[in-house]
């Protein structure tokens, strides 16, 4: 029982220390002035996506992720794909949006790169060439198959991070490591407790995203408790915090690159 107590205690330390640092960077790097609602909160472009005219002739995919609005971005963070074929000179963009009409997923719902109310994206996946190309009909393929187009809980699942999730098991080729702070990427229905984790590579235990763990080659090893993270990469040395994502080192700055 000591054990356990301590166990306890320092998970409790660690949520206690992870949320204050959440929330001291949110405090810092907010885009938005103090006061603004989300019909006013910024919604251009972060300047992030290559200029698809310029790179007519080359295929690209790329996932970004941005913290959620108002206060659930302390906890969660919501993720979008956007590709382009060789030869077309605008993106297509695919997230999963919980408001507004009863199909979740939406087609070009917002700028391909912009600003998620207020919270500057970053890249997650960037992938170029014909490995890009070859990748499209694969995502496009899991958009269609996607099991709860129509279904939408912000916690703990199915949502946004759930989507993603869907997309980055049925395509392993895009490498996709969603961060421990992306809430509803573990979700998984009671009829299906054990399968792939969102890299596609490795195995994941999870009851409802609320109570499990994975192993994965992006994952490393994540534990779920209440739909909080914690875990360790072995791979590129870090730790997986909740409200906080990753932190450690990371040889391409946190992007897996696919260049032609």
């Amino acid at each position: 029982m000591t054990y356990i107590k301590w166990i306890g205690l320092g998970y409790l330390c660690i949520l206690l220390i992870s949320f204050g640092y959440s929330y001291a960077k949110a405090s810092q790097t907010k885009e938005d002035p103090i006061g603004h609602n989300w019909a006013t909160t910024r919604r251009d472009s972060a300047s992030l996506a290559p200029d698809p005219i310029k790179f007519r002739n080359t295929a690209i995919v790329q996932i970004y992720t941005a913290p959620t609005y108002g206060w659930r971005g302390l906890f969660a963070v919501h993720p979008w794909i956007i590709f382009k074929r060789v030869g077309e000179t605008q993106y297509t963009r695919y997230d999963v949006i919980g408001w507004g009409s009863g199909n979740v997923v939406r087609q070009n719902y917002a700028v391909p790169d912009g600003y998620w109310f207020g919270s500057k994206p970053r890249i997650l996946v960037d992938h170029r060439g014909p490995e890009a190309e070859a990748m499209i009909p694969e995502i496009e393929a899991a958009i269609k198959s996607y099991p709860f187009p129509r279904t939408y809980h912000a916690y703990p699942g199915p949502n946004s991070n759930t989507f993603m999730a869907h997309i980055g098991r049925a395509v392993p080729e895009l490498g996709l490591d969603l961060p421990s702070n992306a809430i509803g990427k573990d979700y998984r229905p009671l009829t299906r407790p054990i399968g792939l984790p969102p890299s596609g590579k490795g195995v994941q235990v999870s009851l409802l995203g609320l109570l499990g763990f994975t192993v994965g080659a992006q994952e490393g090893i994540e534990f779920n408790i209440l739909g909080l993270n914690l875990g360790v990469e072995f791979t590129s040395p870090a730790l997986r915090l909740p409200f906080i994502g990753r932190v450690g080192y990371d040889s391409h700055s946190g992007v897996a690159v696919k260049d032609i």
